[in-house]
């Protein structure tokens, strides 16, 4: 069992480093072939004069100028989202990319080399790669439905092309169009880049060509290298191997406990052996090296099953969190770092868990080897007790004190397992006496039985339970935190929802400028609402965010609650909510100056109203008119959702007509039902990745119950003999068995269950707006899992305690 429970946190471990360096290593080698002529961008730099900078022929004209310049190349990208043939869109949709077809010498572009079919030249021309392709179903010639700029259009497929790109090894799609309809879709104007890929020249380093390149930009343009720009994609693949090995960590923590809890079990029944080695010249470091010899070698075998193991694990994380959908990151396990992880891993765990059992071994003395009966279990000491109570309270203070400052967590929630940890074995005792009285009305002797093996070794016990403890306490953790973000979402979303209907885009998509007046063409329509979102830089500092929105369809659908002024003013000026005004001092009559955060356009608006309202239409409400006209590469701010009102008895059939009208897979046309649905559909996998990566934990804490019983069963033989002669059958051995291991278990999961509900409680306070929420039917089936779990955990023991002949059992000595 124990070498199993290592086993199992190796493999874990193992799993998740192969994983994630195959991954690391396949986008690193995408990302090298992806764009092989590039050595340093020409970029926006995000700072507010950016919004007036141009990246257009000219500039391209002078940096290909430069000497250090061996070729440079205008790009005009941007999200391109790709229907299939099903109506769904394809691929990730972070990764859904649209490019410019730059053709060469010959004709042919070398960052997209086709298969099949020729360049797009014209508005009505596409090409895509040749696994989005053959996913969406699409053929040479064919006409294709993509959507870009939040409008959806059928084009002609005229080439596919096979590349190398990170997108494509993350899942994305490309689609190509000709340079002059890419420069209008993705920049925004004629002749205009969205970047610009610069190669260095012979002999030319991309730091030299980069800062060559910085001298000729204008204010608002950044020289990025190749190196800088692959090192800004490499966080997120960090912290999913940080995650992961999160949670192998946790699961080796769980197995530390099966072991140590082992060869205390080992070196009690072999306390005679010991005794007798010492007597016989043995020292006490000899005994000490005897056992942590055995954990090595336990730690060495279960290291090696554990890294086979941990092939078959990142195989199956490759399946579950695959970066490449349906064609599946290619793995390296036989590189030098998961090896040596898993030795040393399992071989440093169990050293490490078997070392004060070592140490209690070697404390023996030799004429213990005299004794006809193995020596009593020690009892639960009263000074751990005390010390145990105190580090428990002081975990719950910095849990609740974690609630107004979040670090506090990172030292809280350990510091309150230790706690419980070291105070499980007095509340062995205690919850074993507790349990006494009802367990003996319930079930007799065998109660009885039960109740007072468990309490025979409360420090085993404790063990036992903590393994159990620790896992369901995740679990917990898990369970309160995801369903109260969960609750959360939705009710947001149902504040969110003004009107009968709303248009919302997908993750990373956006809604066209031409919807709502197909929308409000439509007959059922009463309302139709968009909302633009925008922001604006204030003179001297800060931003505020507002929405710009038709004053007169705000004035009849009467949202607001406003509480000074009118907004009849509004296409003049500037509505802010109470709280934005007690903000910045303003009230009716102040005046709002800066300009807007996109393009240049001066902003100079008298407050006109204070208002109350949904958090949709905050914290500021302006008109449409006065939103900045597109301009070079700087676009219109882009509409964020718009709210639509339906006459009544039309909303049904309305809601069909618009998804009808827009075919457009990349807008969301949700009733209130709908709102509420997509508000909480994300947590239900988060939840599944969750219990499928702690389900190590659980599983661990069974193998401590399996081994607790299989030792107690060893230990117990001529006792096992005695109550078959006096009568206890089969069937009565197997309950007293079961009644422990429910004892144990019901011990670990009292404690995991108020651990996890009190540490998932306060991490949820602890955030603003978030709604606690305690699903105590979740939590209970949990906790009666757990029990179970505990429980069945006892079966093979129990079996093999009645099995064993009476007679035996009776000659048997096992000192």
């Amino acid at each position: 069992m124990s070498a199993l429970a290592v086993l199992l946190g190796v493999a874990f471990v193992v799993g998740s480093l192969i994983y994630t360096q195959s991954l690391e290593a396949a986008m690193d080698e995408a990302r090298a072939e992806s764009r092989p002529d590039l050595s340093v961008e020409v970029r926006r730099d995000f700072s507010p004069s950016s919004d007036s900078a141009r990246l257009d022929e000219a500039l391209l004209r002078r940096l290909a100028a430069l000497p250090e310049v061996a070729a440079a190349r205008g790009a005009a990208e941007g999200r391109s989202f790709l229907v299939g043939s099903d109506g769904t869109l394809v691929g990730s949709l972070v990764d859904a990319a649209g490019v410019n077809y730059v053709p060469g010498e010959g004709g042919a572009d070398p960052r997209y080399p086709f298969t099949t079919g020729r360049g797009p030249r014209g508005d009505g021309e596409i090409a895509v790669d040749a696994h989005s392709a053959e996913r969406a179903g699409y053929r040479i010639g064919e006409h294709v439905r993509i959507v870009v700029n939040g409008t959806a259009r059928d084009v002609r497929l005229v080439g596919v092309f096979d590349a190398r790109d990170e997108r494509l090894a993350a899942d994305g799609t490309l689609t190509a169009f000709d340079t002059a309809t890419a420069q209008r879709r993705f920049a925004n104007a004629p002749g205009a880049y969205t970047s610009i890929g610069l190669t260095a020249a012979r002999g030319t380093s991309e730091t030299r060509l980069a800062q060559r390149a910085q001298a000729l930009l204008p204010p608002g343009l950044e020289a990025v290298t190749r190196s800088h720009l692959d090192a800004e994609a490499v966080p997120g693949e960090e912290k999913l191997t940080m995650l992961l090995l999160s949670f192998a960590g946790v699961a080796l923590f769980v197995s530390s406990f099966l072991i140590a809890n082992t060869f205390t079990m080992l070196s009690a029944a072999r306390a005679r052996e010991h005794a007798i080695l010492r007597a016989i010249g043995a020292t006490r470091s000899y005994v000490t090296r005897l056992v942590l010899a055995e954990a090595v070698l336990v730690g060495v075998l279960a290291s090696a099953a554990g890294y086979a193991s941990g092939v078959g694990v990142a195989a199956v994380m490759n399946a579950l969190f695959g970066a490449t959908g349906d064609v599946p990151t290619p793995l390296r396990p036989f590189t030098a770092g998961p090896p040596l992880a898993a030795l040393v891993v399992g071989v440093g765990v169990t050293a490490l868990s078997a070392y004060i059992p070592a140490r209690r071994a070697a404390a023996v003395p030799p004429v213990a080897a005299l004794r006809a009966e193995r020596p009593a279990a020690a009892r639960a000491s009263h000074r751990r007790a005390v010390a145990g109570l105190a580090v428990t309270g002081l975990g719950a203070a910095l849990t609740l004190a974690a609630m107004d400052a979040e670090d506090l967590f990172l030292a809280a929630v350990p510091i309150l397992l230790v706690g419980l940890i070291m105070v499980t074995p007095w509340l062995a005792e205690r919850t074993a006496r507790l349990l006494r009285s009802p367990l003996t009305r319930l079930a007799g002797v065998r109660g009885t039985l039960a109740v007072e093996n468990a309490r025979r070794n409360p420090r085993r016990t404790a063990a036992t339970a903590t393994a159990l403890m620790i896992g369901l306490a995740l679990v917990c953790v898990v369970t309160v935190i995801v369903s109260s973000l969960s609750r959360t979402a939705e009710r947001e979303a149902e504040s969110a929802m003004l009107t009968d209907l709303r248009i919302v885009p997908v993750d990373f998509a956006e809604i066209g400028d031409d919807a709502a007046g197909r929308v409000a063409a439509l007959p059922g329509a009463a309302a139709v609402i968009p909302l633009v979102d925008a922001s604006i830089r204030l003179t001297g500092d800060g931003f505020v965010s507002v929405v710009a929105v038709d004053p007169a369809a705000m004035a009849r659908l009467a949202l607001l609650d406003v509480r000074q002024g009118s907004l009849d003013g509004l296409a003049r000026g500037i509505a802010v909510s109470e709280r934005t005004a007690a903000a910045h001092g303003w009230s009716v009559g102040s005046r709002v100056t800066g300009a807007f955060a996109r393009g240049d356009r001066k902003v100079d608006l008298p407050v006109v109203a204070v208002y109350s309202g949904p958090e949709a239409l905050t914290p500021a409400l302006i008109s449409t008119v006065s939103l900045p006209e597109a301009s070079g590469a700087v676009g219109r701010p882009s509409v964020g959702s718009i709210l639509i009102k339906a006459e009544p008895g039309r909303t049904a059939r309305l809601q069909q007509d618009i998804r009808r009208a827009l075919a457009n897979p990349a807008l969301l046309v949700q009733n209130r039902d709908d709102v509420v649905k997509e508000a909480v559909r994300p947590f239900a996998p988060i939840l599944a990745i969750m219990y499928a990566l702690l389900s190590v934990t659980v599983l661990i804490g069974a193998l401590g119950v399996i081994n607790t019983m299989s030792m107690a069963v060893f230990e117990r033989v001529r006792e096992i003999g005695v109550l078959r002669a006096v009568g206890l059958d089969r069937r009565g051995v197997r309950a007293v068995l079961r009644l422990e291991a429910a004892v144990i278990s019901l011990l670990g999961a009292v404690l995991g269950l108020v651990a996890g509900a009190l540490v998932g409680a306060a991490v949820v306070a602890a955030h603003d707006g978030a709604l606690l929420v305690m699903p105590w039917d979740r939590l209970a089936l949990l906790f009666a899992a757990t029990v179970a779990i505990g429980v069945l955990a006892s079966t093979l023991p129990g079996r093999r305690a009645a099995r064993i002949p009476v007679l035996r059992a009776l000659r048997s000595d096992i000192e």
